[in-house]
């Protein structure tokens, strides 16, 4: 009796991620670090389970992303390398935080 051979199931995608053995390294310090944020080691664990032949769609399941936050990360670092790994701030956002004064008394405004 011949053993149960189980095949990906899912599109096969184009994207391959290689690394080198310093971002394998770098990858897997921030897949085990408990200081860095959560969300950083969960894309350093996609990326390796990626470049460790995994389809897209296992290494989601496995890895607790949404897919398409996942083809993000993928771009970005096959764009920008390990530089890409955080969040680009937006325009939107604010730079930096308010002044003390301005959090105590938001509705001061002068209407004439």
């Amino acid at each position: 009796m011949r053993p149960l051979v189980r095949m990906a199931r899912g599109r096969k995608t184009s994207v391959t991620i290689r690394l080198t053995p310093a971002e394998r390294l770098t990858l897997l310090t921030w897949q085990r670090s408990t200081t860095i944020s959560a969300g950083l080691a969960r894309r350093a664990r996609l990326l390796l389970l990626l470049a460790d032949g995994m389809t897209i769609t296992e290494a989601v399941a496995t890895g607790g992303l949404i897919r398409r936050h996942a083809y993000k990360w993928i771009q970005r670092f096959v764009h920008a390398g390990l530089e890409g790994r955080e969040d680009k701030l937006r325009s939107d956002r604010r730079s930096e935080p308010l002044s003390p004064d301005l959090r105590k008394e938001p509705n001061n405004l002068d209407v004439g």
